[in-house]
């Protein structure tokens, strides 16, 4: 449908208004603001662009920071359009500062705040939009807003805990094959030049050393390459949706990796069902919405079996117990939420119970993989150095070999 740009005044006051319209036609957007008491001044449709901002997506920091002034200012009075008009003009994010604009615009031109955020698929996913749909309908926007921002900053320090937790290891693994990549390329090629002038037999570690190096200095213009598309075609597999299955089913059963995995997914499944049940969103729509956020293939496939067995009169805590991804401490906890009437007050302390764990195993594993790492580089570095020193050790009798 186009969208019009229009410059109206108000019958009453006289206020001039400009804001953007959806329409079928020009004609039926000036009878819209007819029926809205505005005598138009001007319209015209409004141009597509490349760049549109429903395209565009910010980081989830942006988005928090939105989400929490958005409600603050809610809960202080301040009307809808200026709150937007507010934080648009405060935030520094360009595509953030887009959306925003657009929004208030389609607010300010009539659409409900819900309605205006369905257009930023990117920006505001599902979840966003029917949290925010329920704080409108049940009049809780700005409580429904802080709740949502609560959630938001969790969801954030999570995933900010699992990359910090990751970065040092993969840098340090990075490192250690650029250095090993250096030196077999480099390094050894010398040595061996220098050694092959002696003329002699080199101890066994020493000749496997050299070849290795005449190896990757003869392959290695088809070695990085053959990588890269191997990663590639890794990543292009996982995009796939039996990829995307197999990936889901593996990686929840990899040794300590795969327990924070499965928890990662347990606590995102935990809070946000008790986020959107405690928003008043309906438990059907509330389990489709679950089932599309929780990150799992496996996990997606049994909330939504879940989701038929409690249309058909099951209770949660009994759809969900027969499925194993799901632990017996969750049912049990959510049977007790049923039977007190509190379910979205246990799911969130399952939620915060999930983090600690994972923070705790996280900053075990930390510990852990760092004097392995320092391990794994001195075998790998040390084995390079003592192979081509075990030569000159040996360097009397390289030089005056027995029995001559």
């Amino acid at each position: 449908m186009p969208s019009y740009i229009y410059l109206a005044r108000e019958a009453g006051s006289g206020r001039e208004i400009r804001s953007t319209l959806e329409a079928a036609s020009e004609q039926a957007a000036i009878a819209a603001l007819l029926n809205r008491n505005l005598l138009v001044v001007s319209i015209q449709e409004k141009m597509a662009r490349k760049g549109k901002t429903a395209g565009g997506s910010v980081p989830l920091a942006d988005l928090v920071v939105f989400t929490r002034q958005l409600a603050t200012m809610i809960d202080a009075g301040l009307a809808m359009v200026q709150s937007l008009q507010a934080l648009a003009e405060q935030t520094t994010n360009k595509v953030m500062r887009d959306v925003i604009k657009d929004v208030c615009s389609r607010v300010e031109g009539g659409d409900g705040f819900s309605v205006a955020l369905t257009k930023h698929p990117k920006v505001f996913n599902r979840l966003y939009v029917c949290m925010v749909d329920a704080g409108e309908k049940g009049g809780l926007l700005a409580e429904i807003l802080a709740r949502l921002a609560t959630y938001l900053e969790n969801t954030a320090r999570l995933r900010k805990k699992v990359k910090s937790a990751m970065m040092y290891p993969t840098a340090v693994t990075l490192i250690a094959i650029g250095i090993t990549i250096f030196l077999l390329v480099r390094v050894v090629p010398v040595f061996g030049e220098i050694f092959a002038g002696f003329g002699a037999n080199l101890p066994a570690p020493t000749a496997y050393l050299i070849k290795i190096s005449e190896f990757m200095q003869h392959s290695i213009l088809y070695i990085l390459p053959a990588v890269g598309a191997m990663v590639y075609g890794w990543f292009a597999y996982l995009k796939t949706k039996q990829g995307r299955e197999f990936w889901d089913r593996t990686r929840i059963k990899l040794p300590i990796f795969g327990v924070i995995a499965h928890k990662i997914c347990l606590a995102r499944f935990s809070r946000t069902l008790a986020s959107l049940i405690r928003s008043g969103v309906p438990i059907l729509e509330v389990l489709n919405i679950v089932a599309n956020t929780c990150g799992n293939v496996v996990m997606e496939k049994a909330i939504r079996v879940a989701s038929g067995d409690i249309e058909k009169g099951d209770g949660i805590s009994a759809a969900l117990s027969k499925h194993p991804v799901f632990p017996t401490m969750i049912i049990r906890m959510i049977t007790a939420g049923e039977q007190t009437g509190k379910i979205d007050s246990m799911l969130e302390r399952v939620a915060d119970f999930l983090d600690e764990e994972i923070e705790t195993t996280l900053s075990g594993l930390t510990s852990l993989i760092e004097p392995l790492l320092i391990v794994f580089l001195g075998v790998v570095v040390g084995g390079i150095v003592i192979c081509m020193f075990l030569p000159i050790f040996k360097i009397s009798e390289i030089i005056n070999p027995p029995g001559k």
